[in-house]
């Protein structure tokens, strides 16, 4: 009996498309901004995100990596996760290398899908959707800056604001402020 061969259109369609298994970019219901889709899985573990971020805020912080490093074994582009990760590397121990991998990883797949699908605009951080790709970018950036990698912070800042033009996280003025004082304002 021959092998079923997977068909090469099916592939591509589905990648082009955005499929369950990856971060894509659709437009919002009204047609007037873009909402990052997140993956099926990522979706599915909603209500385990909301726990650990109870034991973030309880301070069980090793438990809440745990549990995070499991969802993510399941589910690697679970940019939530990845967000979550970042910010208890640096509560945890300051490990701003670990913080920047976490956030560099959900910030680039929020990108990658607003490439794919040709760069549209606005992904504006009020949707709901968009907020853990915002977050993470800001995060990134300013880890970056702390590592002293200040091009490639202008970079995500940059994007991020041609994304939201309102730059509601503040990110330009978290990096004047960061310039100008030599201090780390808080994430």
């Amino acid at each position: 009996m021959a092998k079923k061969r997977r068909s090469k259109n099916r592939s591509s369609k589905s990648k082009a498309a955005g499929d369950s298994r990856s971060v894509s970019l659709v437009a919002d219901v009204a047609g007037n901004a873009w909402v990052l889709r997140h993956p099926r899985c990522a979706r599915d573990r909603a209500e385990d995100i909301e726990e650990v971020q109870m034991m973030i805020d309880a301070g069980e912080l090793d438990v809440a990596q745990d549990e995070l490093r499991w969802l993510l074994s399941g589910c690697s582009d679970c940019l939530d996760a990845h967000l979550l990760l970042g910010q208890v590397a640096l509560e945890a121990g300051n490990d701003f290398p670990l913080a920047r991998g976490h956030f560099g990883y959900a910030y680039q797949l929020g990108l990658r899908a607003w490439r794919r699908a040709g760069q549209p605009t606005p992904v504006p951080y009020t949707q709901l959707a968009n907020r853990s790709f915002h977050e993470s970018g800001r995060s990134l950036a300013w880890c970056l800056e702390k590592l002293g990698k200040r091009t490639m912070a202008d970079e995500v800042v940059e994007n991020l604001v041609k994304l939201d033009p309102t730059d509601p996280l503040e990110c330009r003025q978290m990096l004047r402020d960061l310039r100008d004082t030599g201090s780390l304002p808080t994430l």
